[in-house]
């Protein structure tokens, strides 16, 4: 995953990539040093399966860390990983996948009900060889029921029948769960063409809950396309897919620039996903879902929802029907997924965006994190510290152009400013990976993805296209959310 294909030879990528150079120049910021700056960044833990201080764990579950940069496999050992409970450590083995995925297997079932403490620490290193900065530590208690819940395919990228797919995508398929990363590979994740059967020469890769096959070579142009995910994949707990996942698509004639789209998997079925809480300050509009989880209704704030007799669903009048609202604590849930998939997806999602590499040394650093009226082309950006937003801001591209936005701090865009969409550019292909607040100013008009791993703050009379999707809380002051087709 994250792989940005360069694509030589090619005179509309030739002339991207002067036009991104051109685009830094007039921004008057320097990106020189900034790789090696780079390298000596410490790595963290960015995700974990249990969650720190999950409950109820399967005791026949296997434990997964996420990095933030790929690291050193021979640094990810069971001296670096461990697992205890009551002070006495559990023996297992340790494996490292796909780059950022470590996984640690007990060599037996864990104990019911009981208090286990992960750990990785600082013997832990990057390919740079740049440690943690200090240990990661984090705790789950098992519950007393094992998982025998058989795992399935929720969202793929591109969707069943899609046609005009860009020749030069990856394909994707997102889970409605974690799995284990050893069985996805290029036996269990296939694509050939629809006449005849020839297999496409790719490489496979897992994130999070996305696993992606991506073309050697760029796909034929017109051509039908069967990619199938085979019962060979099984869950954390050992438990495969009942039958084989298998879609078609159909290419079109172009070449897309920038990176692979993000796959939302579920998270698509909400404009505003949160796991501690949604406010608003009436009134707001939103176009869209409404999710809350683990946080219970309680949490809801604002809406003065009303909920319908079998207490499956909330309304409001904020809320544009058909459009609902979902929390925990009832018993519904959107008609593709229940909530807790869709936010397990939405940090798979955060997880795939956060790994993505620059596109090059033009989009790292760009404005040193001030976007003082810029023109951005497709590509992946990143910024190693907080990102400021004073003026208008413009995305230029086509209608399958892709744009990420890596941002190791906080992000803040001025009042009454606009994001404008240049081309045919769509805001469901700009996605904002954002690891500190974002906060949106009063009357500003905003486009895109947010993925916040932590909250998400609405200015008055704000306005959004695109979806909020955040680990934390999300407030709303009287804005509009509108979120865009899928």
């Amino acid at each position: 995953m994250g792989i940005f294909k360069k694509y030589s030879n090619r005179m509309v990528w030739l002339s991207m990539s002067m036009f991104a150079a051109f685009l830094v120049g007039c921004s008057s910021s320097s990106s020189s040093g900034t790789t090696a700056t780079a390298a000596a960044v410490a790595p963290t833990v960015i995700a974990t399966t249990p969650d720190s201080n999950a409950t109820n764990v399967p005791s026949n579950r296997k434990i997964v860390v996420t990095f933030s940069t790929p690291m050193n496999a021979a640094t990810i050992t069971t001296g670096t990983f461990t697992l205890s409970t009551g002070g006495n450590p559990v023996a297992g083995t340790v494996a490292y996948y796909n780059d950022r995925t470590a996984l640690f297997s007990p060599d037996a079932n864990l104990t019911d009900s009981s208090v286990y403490t992960a750990t990785i620490t600082t013997g832990a290193k990057n390919v740079a060889g740049t440690a943690l900065a200090a240990n990661y530590v984090w705790q789950f208690t098992t519950g007393v029921t094992p998982d025998t819940t058989n795992p399935d395919v929720n969202s793929t990228n591109p969707l069943a029948g899609a046609i005009n797919v860009p020749l030069n995508r990856t394909i994707t398929a997102t889970f409605n769960e974690v799995m284990n990363p050893a069985d996805i590979n290029a036996t269990t994740f296939t694509l050939v063409t629809s006449t005849g059967g020839i297999p496409v020469a790719g490489t496979v890769s897992y994130l999070g809950t996305t696993a992606s096959f991506n073309p050697t070579s760029d796909l034929n142009i017109s051509t039908d396309y069967n990619a199938t995910i085979t019962t060979g994949v099984k869950d954390l707990a050992g438990n495969a897919m009942l039958v084989n996942e298998a879609w078609t698509f159909t290419t079109g004639t172009l070449i897309a620039s920038g990176p692979n789209p993000v796959n939302l998997g579920t998270a698509i079925n909400y404009a505003v996903l949160a796991k501690t809480g949604v406010s608003t300050v009436p009134n707001s509009v939103v176009t869209g879902n409404i999710g809350l989880s683990p946080a219970a209704r309680v949490a809801l704030t604002g809406w003065s929802e009303v909920y319908d007799g079998t207490d499956t669903y909330a309304t409001s009048a904020q809320v544009v029907a058909p459009f609902r609202l979902y929390a925990s604590d009832l018993v519904g849930g959107t008609t593709s997924a229940d909530l807790s998939t869709a936010v397990l997806n939405m940090q798979a999602a955060y997880t795939d965006a956060a790994g993505r590499t620059a596109t090059s040394a033009a989009t790292t650093n760009v404005g040193s994190g001030t976007l003082t009226s810029l023109t951005l082309t497709p590509g992946v950006y990143e910024w190693g510290s907080a990102v400021t937003i004073p003026t208008d801001l413009t995305f230029t591209g086509n209608a399958t152009d892709v744009w990420i936005l890596k941002v190791a701090g906080t992000l803040d865009m001025a009042a009454n400013r606009t994001v404008i969409l240049g081309g045919t550019a769509l805001a469901k292909n700009i996605f904002w990976q954002v690891s500190g607040g974002v906060t949106i100013g009063a009357g500003t008009q905003f486009k895109g993805i947010v993925l916040g791993q932590t909250a998400i703050t609405m200015g008055t009379l704000s306005t959004v296209e695109g979806r909020l999707l955040a680990q934390s809380a999300v407030t709303l002051n009287a804005t509009t959310v509108t979120q865009p087709a899928p």
